[in-house]
């Protein structure tokens, strides 16, 4: 199983001793929620809802409670589920006061007929389906604040800041899945969806090649319809994992873009990678073994 925080939302200059252990004690709070329930025979899919929730529950990451302000002040919030095994898939996009999205895209999955709901209709879809809602309250850090007010500052036309987080495993009855969720840009503008809601852009699973969750600049990863472009390689041109994800890297960097990825393929081996100085993330194999690093 693997899980990552977002791809080049820190930098070194921006981030104290004590905030890189935090978000070393958050990842591996999160990576473990998700492992524990795998190690107990549990479904690829539960563990990646698990995990996710997990990091949505933590304001230090750009999802659920820690998401960034818009550029009106709220939080629209975005998420995605796959299953490797059906290709059944289910997202959200532009949600608020959803306590943990990623929740409300498996459900979008395993109780309609949809695979992507928008805006106020999600939310009535929330409501009928006893989704948890929180205030506005909830949500509001002084952090994403200031982001807000900087940005702002900076320019009246431009979204900044990015951050997403996901998660892909692989359990016991060979089957892959993956979640991702994201608050999306800091003083985002004009109801801006990204990548992670978009199946085959930032989110993809299926059983024959890999499961994958994208984070960086989600403009360019849809372009390159990046998560599905992995999975192409490996059944069309027969690339292993490893080989498959650094093309798609040199594909986003050669456009100017950037950002990071974790795969898992069908045989659990685990690939993260990324083209800027940081991408938060964690990993652990069947035998327990594993790392959790920030930096390249």
């Amino acid at each position: 199983m693997a899980i990552h925080g977002g791809a080049g939302s820190v930098t070194r200059s921006n981030t104290s001793a004590q905030q890189e252990k935090d978000y070393i004690n958050g990842l591996n709070e999160a990576l473990n929620a998700g492992y524990n329930m795998l190690a107990n025979g549990g479904t690829a899919m539960d563990a990646v809802e698990r995990s996710v929730m997990a990091l949505e529950d933590i304001p230090l990451f750009n999802a659920g409670r820690g998401s960034v302000f818009t550029s009106e002040g709220r939080h629209e919030m975005d998420a995605a589920v796959m299953c490797g095994k059906t290709l059944r898939a289910g997202a959200v996009s532009a949600v608020s006061n959803i306590k943990n999205p990623i929740r409300l895209a498996r459900t979008v999955m395993e109780k309609s007929e949809n695979v992507l709901l928008t805006g106020s209709g999600a939310i009535e879809f929330a409501k009928k389906h006893e989704i948890p809602f929180e205030e506005d309250s909830y949500y509001f850090t002084e952090k994403r604040q200031q982001e807000l007010l900087h940005a702002k500052e900076q320019s009246n036309e431009r979204n900044t800041g990015k951050g997403t987080v996901g998660a892909v495993a692989m359990d016991t009855f060979g089957n892959l899945a993956v979640a991702t969720s994201t608050g999306g840009l800091t003083n985002k503008k004009y109801g801006r969806v990204g990548d992670s809601p978009v199946i085959g852009g930032g989110t993809y699973a299926n059983n024959h090649t890999c499961a994958v969750s994208c984070t960086g600049d989600g403009e360019y990863l849809i372009r390159l319809v990046a998560a599905y472009d992995i999975s192409c390689y490996m059944e069309y041109k027969q690339l292993g994992l490893q080989e498959a994800c650094m093309a798609l890297i040199n594909k986003l960097t050669a456009l100017g873009g950037e950002g990071g990825l974790i795969a898992i393929d069908q045989h659990g081996q685990v690939q993260q990678v990324f083209n800027c100085e940081s991408m938060l993330r964690a990993w652990k194999n069947h035998h327990g073994e594993g790392e959790t690093k920030i930096w390249q």
